[in-house]
């Protein structure tokens, strides 16, 4: 059993990036297993090696040892791995399941609504083959070429109800067509899209459980049908609340008091992860723990569905 933590390199980690580490880490420590550090730091615009290594020291201050990766380990960070995600873009390339999506930002909000149920936005299948209307089409191509700019790549994704049986909210279904839609698997630059990347790396190094944020639930099903067409199988899903703050929006990096740069100066080692305990159900009081100590109360029934309001 494997479990990983994969964070991006683009800030200083906050309360709730630690909050997805913890629970990742304690969740399949719980269960005798192995924890990997993946570094995913494909978008070089925002992505910087300075932030790798506050994110191994932070982790490392409140005693998050990872048995395999970090950024010293180039098999275990994303800007080093093009090579081995061109192989698989290739492989469902010569299996006609990828086309060349020349819509620009402002060709896709003219042309989609939002998914009726949660605001996301389904690609209307503008370019893809069969479908797109060849002549609207070539002036598009036509438009991009001339402003420079190198088309995308979408998946075909069938008219097909997948169901993933997450660990913590339970089962998630979705059909891809009229759910998702084709999504991009390599970006206009050339770097792999996020959904491919993670799924051949979660694949490749052998990861049995993604733990992360319940913002990112909705990809399960879309992650475990591209596991399947690329022959893998895919890993056990569970998805967490997410800390918010009290205007209910989610923490990010913008919010220097909940970053980890705040916190060290607040908080021993024990008292953050006793208040990180707290906030994910483990113990009744925010009162300092061991961090063996919170992996052998780990129970993922205690853990809240609710986002958590700070």
């Amino acid at each position: 059993m494997k479990g990983r933590f994969a964070p991006s390199p683009t800030g200083r980690m906050h309360l709730g990036n630690v909050f997805s580490a913890l629970l990742s880490y304690a969740s399949i420590k719980s269960k005798g297993g192995s924890w990997i550090l993946r570094i995913e730091d494909l978008d070089p615009g925002r992505s910087r090696p300075e932030y790798s290594r506050q994110i191994e020291e932070d982790l490392l201050w409140l005693g998050l040892e990872w048995d395999e990766g970090g950024m010293d380990n180039s098999d275990f960070c994303q800007s080093r791995r093009s090579g081995i995600y061109d192989h698989y873009f290739k492989l469902l390339q010569e299996q006609s399941m990828v086309y060349p999506c020349w819509c620009s930002r402002a060709d896709l909000l003219a042309a989609s609504a939002p998914h009726q149920s949660d605001g996301r936005v389904v690609y209307p299948g503008s370019c893809r083959p069969g479908f797109a209307n060849e002549a609207e089409l070539e002036i598009r191509r036509q438009q991009a070429l001339s402003n420079g700019r190198k088309p995308a790549w979408r998946i075909i994704c069938p008219d097909k109800n997948v169901t993933v049986k997450d660990i913590h909210y339970g089962p998630v279904s979705m059909n891809l067509a009229s759910d998702c839609g084709d999504f991009i698997i390599k970006r206009a630059d050339g770097t792999a899209a996020y959904q491919l990347a993670v799924v051949v790396d979660d694949a490749l190094m052998g990861v049995t459980e993604v733990v992360r944020g319940n913002d990112l639930l909705p990809s399960s099903p879309q992650q475990a049908w591209l596991h399947e067409s690329l022959g893998f199988t895919a890993p056990d899903f569970a998805h967490l609340p997410l800390l918010c703050a009290a205007d209910g929006r989610r923490l990010c990096k913008r919010d220097r008091d909940m970053d980890m740069g705040e916190l060290r100066r607040r908080y021993s080692p024990q008292q953050l992860l006793g208040l990180l305990a707290n906030l994910a159900g483990l113990q009744p009081t925010a009162d300092a723990i061991k961090l063996k100590d919170l992996v052998r109360s780990f129970d993922w029934n205690k853990v809240p569905l609710e986002n958590i309001i700070l």
